[in-house]
């Protein structure tokens, strides 16, 4: 593949080391985008190193397929809005020649039980995950979360049952927090925006309002009026945070790991995390009770079993104890040395299991898939449905008009991808691919 095609170019490393700040890039070639974002990340003061994996591209604010160590400060838009959006795979007791025998009846099931796109389930399920969250958190959660979980969303997640070297089949699933964790990553960067931009009369007014019109009900119910203000002063805040239009904002908005706000980001990002990983294990055993129904078998989903079961996300804030340090990866696998992981291809050529090297230039990070060549609109426009559908002969997949933006030919060369990162990873398996769910709604655009 031609990377200078699609934009990418040489990477101008005499402008990346003005900043002073070490770094390293994995990646031969880097579009114009990707290698400003990466230069402004490099010259925020507490940003002590970065690095760049090999499926690098541009992101909002911070390159995708980023990552970057930070001294006391904690920066929500180099997590991005999917938090703990990442790659669950399961080993299953069954075998490729078993799901090709059934792979139409498993595909079909998959889409008629997992909610797809901006789809939900009809009711809230249940959830329970014991960890601390802010009251605003716990607001979107009863509010939307719950309808959430279990459910893939849209653009590059998808659901995949495939095979390894030995023949069985694997489940693989690709998804994040859905709308749960947009709203809260959203909250905090509209929070870390107000703090240099203040904005705050707007919301004191609305509130001080609605306080005035109902002083007759905190004169009747005053435990019942402070749960209304609560509730009031959350929905104008969702409000307001619309109209910030976050995705025109290029400016890094930290937040001090010491502040109140900086505590509860990080509250309410490892609630994140494991929504994100409780989402996908709700698919996981969808799906494996689907091929239980597909195949006459009784087997449970053995989800504690580190070997059968593995679990990596990709768009994270951690602290890393040995250097003292908070390690963003937007978009990176976590990679410690032994660290079992699953870096994604595209539809057509699978995802691979990988073990750790735990390499310190890359902050024990790897790649997280192959990474974007082309935009959304890009791929719309210049991939023919027929070069797609031919690439896709023997999957059963969501090949169609409206998941041309999710081609193979929108990606890089994911083989190239791994070659770049053999100092990064170890391949244990390629798992090659069956059957491919994406969402294919018209509204996904």
């Amino acid at each position: 593949m031609n990377l200078e095609e699609y934009g990418f170019t040489e990477i101008d490393n005499a402008v990346l080391e003005k900043t002073k700040t070490p770094y390293k890039i994995y990646a031969e070639l880097l579009d114009e985008t990707a290698q400003e974002q990466f230069y402004d990340v490099l010259a925020e003061p507490y940003v002590t190193y970065g690095a760049l994996m090999p499926d690098a591209h541009a992101g909002y604010t911070m390159p995708i397929g980023a990552v970057c160590a930070t001294k006391d400060m904690v920066v929500p838009q180099f997590v991005g809005f999917d938090i703990g959006c990442g790659m669950c795979a399961y080993k299953t007791d069954y075998t490729k020649e078993e799901v090709e025998g059934k792979a139409e009846f498993i595909y079909e099931q998959i889409v008629e039980r997992i909610p797809l796109g901006f789809k939900t389930h009809q009711n809230h399920q249940s959830l329970s995950i014991d960890l601390p969250k802010t009251e605003f958190a716990e607001h979107v959660l009863n509010t939307t979360g719950l309808k959430q979980v279990g459910t893939l969303g849209g653009g590059n997640h998808f659901i995949e049952v495939g095979y390894g070297a030995d023949e069985k089949a694997w489940i693989v699933i690709h998804s994040g927090s859905r709308g749960f964790g947009h709203k809260i990553a959203s909250h905090y960067m509209s929070k870390a925006y107000e703090l240099k931009n203040p904005n705050k009369d707007k919301l004191e007014a609305l509130v001080t309002d609605f306080k005035e019109r109902n002083k007759i009900f905190k004169e009747k119910n005053p435990e019942g009026f402070e749960k209304a203000v609560k509730k009031f002063t959350t929905k104008q805040e969702l409000a307001l945070l619309k109209k910030a239009k976050l995705d025109n904002i290029k400016e890094i908005l930290p937040l001090d790991v010491h502040s109140k706000l900086g505590k509860e980001y990080i509250k309410d990002q490892n609630f994140a995390l494991e929504f994100a990983l409780e989402n996908r294990k709700r698919m996981i055993a969808t799906i494996h009770e689907i091929m239980n129904e597909a195949f006459g078998g009784s087997f449970a989903f053995q989800e504690h079993d580190e070997v059968r079961f593995i679990n990596r996300n990709h768009n994270h804030a951690e602290f890393d104890e040995k250097r003292g340090e908070w390690i963003h990866r937007k978009g990176a696998t976590h990679a410690e040395k032994g660290m079992r992981g699953v870096i994604p291809g595209n539809m057509r050529d699978g995802s691979f299991v990988v073990i750790g090297k735990g390499n310190e230039d890359s902050l024990a990070s790897s790649s997280h898939g192959a990474g974007r060549v082309m935009s959304r609109k890009k791929a719309r426009e210049n991939v023919s449905l027929e070069d797609f559908e031919t690439s896709m002969q023997g999957i059963r997949g969501t090949v169609d008009v409206n998941t041309l933006d999710e081609s193979p030919f929108a990606y890089k060369d994911i083989f190239e991808v791994m070659r770049l990162q053999d100092d990064l990873v170890e391949v244990e398996e390629h798992i090659k691919v069956l059957i491919n769910v994406k969402d294919n709604t018209k509204s996904r655009y």
